[in-house]
């Protein structure tokens, strides 16, 4: 018994344009089935073959991709050269972050013109 996304259905008994109700139907605390009926008016379907499911048309296409503006190219890839925390100097602990060679509190996202890049330290199997 395959599973329909849509929900919404054209009664055959109403007509009504309404919902699905789906019941699950119980012997004891086993689930057995479901019981498959018209919001409207209560009409039970015997199986989900039989539901009257509403079709959906297709969306209108209102934009392209002809449409779309070319996409920039804002950041250039040495744009966090001098960041300082990819510098030397830059100490974070849980309290501050810290420049070691200005003694001035930073973040990790300043430039500096004195910037020094720090080298890639090894730790156990990986880099930090």
């Amino acid at each position: 018994m395959g599973m329909k996304k849509s929900v919404e259905i054209i009664c055959r008994n109403c007509g009504a344009d309404t919902l699905l109700q789906r019941d699950a139907l119980y012997d004891g605390f086993t689930k057995t089935g479901e019981k498959l009926s018209c919001s409207s008016c209560g009409f039970e379907y015997a199986s989900e073959n039989e539901v009257p499911f509403k079709t959906k048309t297709a969306e209108p296409v209102i934009f392209t991709e002809a449409d779309r503006s070319e996409a920039a190219d804002v950041f250039d890839e040495s744009e966090n050269k001098n960041l300082c925390r990819y510098c030397a100097n830059y100490i974070v602990n849980p309290f501050t972050q810290f420049c070691s060679k200005h003694k001035k509190e930073v973040q990790a996202t300043d430039t500096c013109p004195q910037f020094e890049q720090a080298e890639e330290k090894q730790i156990g199997d990986g880099l930090l």
